[in-house]
């Protein structure tokens, strides 16, 4: 009665009386009352955590479970004829990340508040995030993503740091949102922003002037840097945020009364990817300007950092051109210049080690990698082949840098929460004992041959379904079959995640049912996702699915065995449905290119098997469940790292020598698909496939489809599915973000 007593008391008002929206802001003012009682963590050592995205998903449901109030405010409401989950539909998503990097970080931030350690998350408050997606003419159209409103979870605070950019100088404003481990912990995501960004600029979707910082620099995440002032605007937003994060840093150790000397005691700094690479040389710029030498002040700021890679792609190891930090960061560029003639006095026999390139561009991972005394990658085989391949001639002057950590998922947002039945069926079948210590889920398999446990499991999920089934209805007007297999691949659109395979595959099963070849099952295939603005392939990828959508679901002969759903706007809320309706988790990005993953984790998790290539943390999954609960296929990283040292795969072979695949490109731009899309878009992705093809889709289709098959036909056999899911479940815990923090703290940070 005590909680429904303080509830009717902020709500001024009867519960039974109040609106959703009265509802939802009560709970907001509830929760942060509660907070307040909670003191934030502290310790002899504190972590800053530093990302350019955090992607933290809607904060109510997620902090009552965090408080253990969860479940009694659930019941207070249907007391009082109301729905959690409806007033939780209030809230608009935090849009502060786009994909698994932001995930991350969020799910992070949980652990090591649950943990008790003292670490606060450090990033920028971004006005529109990446950007809503929708959908116009089968095309992926970008509109701001308007998600800063009343009541939020951001406190405003009169924190404000100088902060210098191209000569200028600007005020900083600090917001502040309150992290709570689970029953356990309290800690600060700090987001950084300027009083004077001014969201009308934008017009025409997410059109703006991108060379008017003052008003511009915190309106979206990866604003595009196609061009110059794209480009330009990116390093406007990087140094404003660790330039930020490093006077706040040394304001907090001076206030406390630590000797700045030994910062390297107090202090632990993640760098989360190479967009926060400049908080190193900015750090020891500022510890120069506290009278400290720059041998001093390089080797303290080495003891400090500590970096995260999250991918061996080009694109995302950072290499500015220093005409552009000149322009932007001049006060930096000496202390850069410092620490790379170090580099070179000390490996002057090896170009690929230098901060500074021949082509005068300035290399953001050399710089952490030279000035961190950690290099970690995120899962086991991604790990050996930053060692063996990509990063070796780091691995061989820093051996004992290079450690691995594999990923991990809060287990409190991706079960308790988003699978609350399932989740409370778990604790009576084994105790509460796993959400604290994931690895107790391995208890379940004491149920494997228990007839009365895979059924209700079973029913859990054939629930999970109907209800997405009727969320997807009500969103995208489809109407799916909660009796057919859903087949999900729902992460960001990317030509190395490979969703042009899955549409492949959706073509070559299409013309398999017009000839009378009907799957064993019926079968919905379920995308999400969203393409960077300028990525202009991965946009056609999106074109190919909707107008395979519209073709495939309006034909009476097909949609009775196959649909196509694209989730329009993917997000952390509609996640949420859509892991637990899954029946298969589609991991089938080209080997050695996923880092890791942590949607197979979640997928997982949530009972459903897993259809992937040998990558990333796959590997990791397929170790613990076993050969015989995976669905793997394709090429292992080894033979494709050496077809791209052979320059040995050649798409058009593929496809001039298979009939399947030659039908199968060819229908692309066939008359059924040019009558729906734009010829022109279907006519690049089509020449793409069979002239490019730079993730090898072909070289794998074949494998993919032939073990697509079988899985479908597997899924009849309804006893080992019910196994193969219970198994998947019970042996996801070591996938426990708690676990990565505890070994991230054992082997780099050392809080204490």
């Amino acid at each position: 009665m005590e909680l429904e007593n303080q509830f009717t008391q902020v709500l001024g008002k009867s519960i039974a009386d109040a609106t959703r929206k009265e509802l939802y802001a009560g709970l907001v003012t509830l929760v942060k009352q509660r907070m307040t009682g909670i003191p934030e963590t502290e310790g002899k050592k504190k972590l800053y955590y530093i990302s350019a995205e955090f992607l933290t998903g809607k904060q109510l449901g997620k902090n009552l479970i965090n408080l253990g109030i969860y479940d009694e405010i659930d019941e207070i409401l249907r007391k009082n004829g109301k729905q959690l989950s409806n007033v939780e539909d209030a809230e608009e998503e935090p849009s502060l990340g786009n994909g698994g990097l932001g995930r991350l970080a969020a799910c992070f931030m949980d652990s090591i508040a649950t943990l008790g350690m003292a670490g606060d998350g450090i990033g920028l408050r971004y006005h529109f995030g990446l950007f809503k997606q929708e959908f116009i003419d089968h095309k992926q159209h970008e509109v701001p993503d308007t998600w800063l409103g009343k009541p939020c979870w951001l406190e405003k605070t009169d924190v404000t740091f100088p902060i210098e950019l191209a000569g200028k100088t600007y005020h900083s404003r600090m917001y502040n949102l309150d992290v709570i481990g689970y029953k356990n912990g309290h800690n600060q995501l700090h987001l950084f922003d300027l009083d004077s960004v001014d969201e009308s600029i934008v017009h025409d979707g997410i059109e703006f002037d991108k060379t008017d910082i003052a008003k511009n620099l915190t309106l979206f995440l990866y604003p595009d840097d196609s061009d110059k002032n794209g480009q330009l605007l990116r390093i406007y937003q990087q140094y404003f945020m660790v330039s930020n994060a490093a006077q706040m840093i040394i304001k907090e150790e001076k206030d406390k009364g630590h000797d700045l000397h030994h910062l390297d005691d107090y202090i632990a700094i993640q760098i989360n990817d190479t967009h926060p690479s400049m908080v190193i040389p900015e750090l020891v710029r500022l510890l120069i300007k506290e009278g400290m030498s720059m041998k001093e002040a390089a080797n303290i700021v080495t003891n400090v950092c500590a970096y995260t890679n999250h991918t061996i792609l080009a694109e995302a190891l950072e290499k500015w051109p220093m005409d552009y930090l000149n322009e932007v960061v001049p006060q930096l560029m000496p202390i850069i210049g410092g620490l790379d003639y170090a580099v070179v006095c000390a490996y002057n026999d090896n170009e690929n080690l230098n901060i500074i390139s021949k082509d005068n561009r300035v290399h953001m991972a050399r710089i952490d990698m030279h000035y961190g005394h950690s290099i970690n990658g995120v899962a086991a085989l991604h790990t050996e082949i930053l060692k063996q391949q990509e990063l070796r001639p780091f691995f061989d002057i820093y051996p004992d840098k290079f450690n691995n950590k594999t990923n991990g998922i809060t287990f409190r947002r991706w079960l308790m929460h988003c699978d609350h039945t399932l989740s409370t069926y778990i604790d009576q079948l084994i105790g509460e004992s796993w959400k604290s210590d994931a690895d107790h889920l391995q208890d379940l398999m004491q149920y494997y041959n228990n007839e009365d446990v895979l059924n209700q499991l079973d029913a859990i999920k054939h629930q999970n379904k109907v209800e997405f089934a009727a969320f997807i209805k009500s969103k995208e007007g489809i109407e799916i079959d909660p009796d057919s297999i859903f087949d999900v691949q729902v992460k960001r659109m990317h030509e190395y995640k490979r969703q042009q395979m899955n549409a492949l595959w959706i073509i070559y099963e299409y013309l398999r049912i017009k000839n009378g070849q009907r799957p064993a099952h019926p079968i919905t295939v379920i995308f999400g996702g969203k393409a960077a603005p300028a990525y202009y392939m991965a946009k056609d990828i999106i074109h190919l699915i909707l107008c395979l959508q519209e073709l495939i679901n309006n034909d009476p002969e097909v949609s009775p065995w196959l649909k196509v759903v694209m989730i329009k706007n993917y997000n952390i809320s509609k996640a949420e449905k859509t892991i637990p309706a899954a029946d298969v988790s589609e991991q089938i990005s080209l080997a050695s290119k996923e880092a890791s993953g942590t949607g197979n984790m979640k997928f997982m998790l949530n009972g459903a098997v897993t259809l992937g290539t040998a990558d990333g943390a796959n590997v990791e999954i397929r170790d613990l469940v076993g050969h015989e609960n995976i669905y793997v296929f394709g090429r292992t990283s080894d033979e494709v790292i050496n077809l791209y040292n052979t320059s040995g795969y050649h798409a058009h072979e593929y496809y001039d020598r298979s009939e399947s695949i030659h039908r199968v490109i060819d229908f692309i731009t066939g008359p059924e698909l040019s009558k729906i899309g734009d010829p022109a878009l279907l006519g690049a992705l089509k020449d793409n496939l069979i002239n490019k093809d730079w993730f090898m889709t072909l070289l794998d289709l074949e494998s993919y489809c032939n073990v697509k098959e079988t899985l479908i036909y597997d899924y009849q056999n309804r006893e080992k599915w019910k196994r193969m899911a219970l198994v998947n479940i019970a042996k996801a815990g070591f996938f426990s973000s708690d676990r990565t923090i505890a070994e991230y703290n054992r082997d780099i940070w050392h809080l204490r």
